[in-house]
């Protein structure tokens, strides 16, 4: 499993009900139920990851966030809502964060940083949109439609009054470093935030 879903894991306690979203291939989801107790449903719009969902026996749905919403589930019927590395593709985050939290007690999200240091300078000096390993795809070709920083989240956390619990910060290869930590809106690659509602 990702660095990443590991730490996302601890912060789900067990006989957690969970929606994913954008769950990919039902790797987390998997994990969960086998190892934390866990029940609920992915939602995914790739074939593939929905064959190899149903294989390992998670449930998914097959679901786009963009022009089908989240109206077929219930006012608070999870316990923690997921989207990891999915926020930055669909049309409206801001949506898709509230009706997180109108699911969820809990939210977690995951996305890559548009202010990492490299991305910044590779603008600078070449004047062209930048690619990395988290942000790998031409400009005109990329499903990464609403790019974003680590400020400009908890901007939008702050002006919605959700709250955030847990911050974490890590590089493209989902590891925790001290520089991360020390400057992460110029040196975090991946943004890991577990959030939930201010009142």
């Amino acid at each position: 499993m990702r660095a990443d879903l590991d730490i996302i894991q601890q912060w789900i306690k067990p006989g957690s009900h969970v929606l994913d979203l954008g769950c990919g291939d039902g790797t987390l989801l998997d994990f969960l139920q086998n190892q934390r107790q866990a029940t609920g449903f992915g939602l995914e719009i790739n074939m593939d990851h929905i064959t190899s969902c149903m294989a390992k026996g998670v449930a998914v749905i097959e679901q786009n966030l963009d022009t089908q919403g989240l109206s077929n589930f219930a006012d608070a019927s999870f316990d923690v809502v997921l989207m990891t590395q999915a926020l930055q593709a669909v049309r409206r985050p801001d949506i898709v964060l509230d009706e997180m939290m109108r699911l969820g007690k809990e939210g977690i999200v995951t996305f890559p940083n548009f202010a990492y240091w490299r991305l910044r300078w590779s603008l600078m000096c070449r004047g062209r949109m930048p690619e990395s390993e988290t942000l790998p795809h031409k400009w005109y070709d990329t499903p990464n439609i609403r790019l974003c920083t680590f400020k400009d989240f908890e901007a939008l956390c702050y002006d919605k009054g959700f709250r955030i619990l847990n911050r974490t910060v890590v590089d493209g290869y989902h590891q925790d470093r001290w520089l991360s930590r020390l400057w992460p809106n110029m040196l975090g690659q991946i943004a890991i935030y577990r959030i939930t509602r201010g009142d």
